[in-house]
């Protein structure tokens, strides 16, 4: 599975229809996702709006994007949440579900030390036999794992398999490595490093620009995987514009926003999060212009 674990990942959003899940339009953006060649597949992860999702609506998800995948392509399920025992839950429902592997998101809200972190994570694979990503995003999360929290994790657990950096410190990819090797996968979680991401050792991206472009983000990866990067860079570049756009306003509702425009899903957003504003929809039409994608 490890070999699996590379590449371009889509952070699958959630498309909603008054008020309600649009299973119709999500099933959709799953197969036309697989169509255009993306490596794998996230449901239920920050872009997702997993905080607003019921425990139903996000067992539904993760039960549709295994059953319409088919083993197509890898499902990583996000199982993540601030109280643990939630998080095993929906851990254990993703692996009876078939999920492939499970992106673990660090706790919010509670801020845990260090050492609960550990404790958090390897309470979570110890319940599950699926690779564990740990996602590390400390803009969302307020806590940021530690390199050496992430090794001893490492160490062990043998099915924590990787890591989603949404640190946006491309540092840690020597940090890291130089702890665990190749032992861990390494994820960005920020498209706008992405390339510089796997120059330094990363594997793959965990992406909000895929649910747009999932082709063009799937082989500048397989670029860069293959060593070619001043292709994959010059590939990048030409998305510049768009990959800012989808971070104008707090994501998911720009990268909703774009979707609408594109007929894939309607922009609803469920509170607290709202309908982007005015100038951020001009520059998220820029952008898909500039690509002559409407």
């Amino acid at each position: 599975m490890q070999k699996k674990l590379q590449g371009a990942y889509t952070a699958l959003i959630t498309p909603f229809k008054a008020g309600g899940l649009d299973l119709a339009a999500f099933e959709a953006l799953l197969e036309w996702q697989i169509a255009q060649g993306i490596d794998g597949l996230v449901p239920c992860g920050t872009t997702g709006e997993s905080p607003t999702l019921s425990h139903e609506e996000h067992k539904t998800l993760i039960e549709r994007t295994v059953k319409t995948a088919r083993g197509r392509v890898p499902v990583m399920a996000g199982t993540g949440s601030n109280a643990t025992a939630e998080a095993v839950d929906f851990t254990r429902h993703a692996e009876k579900a078939g999920a492939d592997a499970v992106l673990v998101v660090a706790p919010y809200y509670n801020k845990p030390t260090q050492e609960g972190l550990y404790q958090h994570f390897k309470t979570v694979a110890a319940a599950t036999g699926l690779p564990v990503i740990v996602y590390n995003i400390p803009g969302r999360s307020v806590v940021n794992i530690s390199d050496a929290t992430l090794a001893r994790l490492a160490e062990d657990c043998p099915n924590i398999a990787g890591v989603k950096d949404a640190t946006g410190d491309l540092a840690r990819v020597s940090t890291l490595r130089r702890l665990v090797g190749d032992r861990l996968v390494l994820f960005s979680g920020e498209d706008m490093t992405a390339v510089g991401f796997n120059a330094m050792g990363g594997r793959g991206v965990i992406s909000v620009t895929s649910n747009l472009l999932p082709k063009e983000i799937a082989e500048i990866q397989r670029l860069s995987l293959a060593g070619d990067y001043l292709k994959a860079r010059d590939r990048h570049e030409r998305l510049t514009l768009l990959h800012q756009a989808m971070f104008c306003e707090t994501s998911p509702a720009p990268v909703k926003y774009a979707a609408s425009l594109l007929k894939r899903s309607e922009a609803s957003v469920r509170l607290p999060l709202v309908e982007i504003g005015a100038a951020s929809k001009a520059m998220i039409r820029e952008a898909l212009v500039e690509l002559k994608l409407i």
